[in-house]
């Protein structure tokens, strides 16, 4: 069964013209929980972490492959953003509609402000396919790559590619 926030996902992807291929599964708030469910989706799962400057006033959603490990320091570094700190639920649910375990750039879609920036992995954008949650965890999805940058292009929100794992 579709739940609302899955279908406003589905919804905005067909609008778009993007097509998708969706696996349903338990609740996977840990990469390590998803693992086994992913087997079967034909694409590089992806990692999505929501901070906020020092401030407050500015946050990003960092995408990376799943496996690959991160720092905030190091981040802090990469971003040139000043300090980092994630994000609270609170802030997730105002600016992405999500809750923790569920952070996905479909979470753009509730962006209307367009406050978000994005930052991906520029490994990622050499990849054929990408999967995410349809910003609640109990199911992935899968697009092409050229597909998910229509995707970030048409949600207005500013997002670059960035080598995450070079200084």
């Amino acid at each position: 069964m579709i739940n609302t926030t899955q279908k406003a996902v589905f919804q905005t992807l067909d609008e778009l013209n993007i097509p998708f291929q969706v696996i349903n599964h338990p609740p996977t708030p840990t990469v390590e929980d998803a693992l086994v469910y992913w087997k079967d989706l034909d694409a590089v799962h992806c990692k999505n972490l929501f901070f906020r400057n020092h401030k407050g006033n500015k946050h990003y959603l960092v995408i990376f492959e799943c496996m690959q490990q991160l720092a905030i320091h190091d981040l802090e570094q990469r971003l040139k953003q000043g300090k980092l700190s994630f994000a609270s639920e609170e802030r997730m649910q105002k600016y992405l509609g999500v809750k923790p375990g569920s952070v996905s750039p479909f979470g753009l879609i509730n962006d209307h402000d367009h406050h978000v920036h994005v930052f991906i992995d520029k490994n990622l954008e050499k990849t054929e396919k990408l999967s995410f949650h349809p910003n609640d965890n109990t199911a992935s999805v899968s697009i092409a790559t050229t597909d998910f940058i229509r995707f970030l292009i048409a949600m207005g929100n500013e997002f670059n590619f960035l080598d995450l794992y070079e200084l």
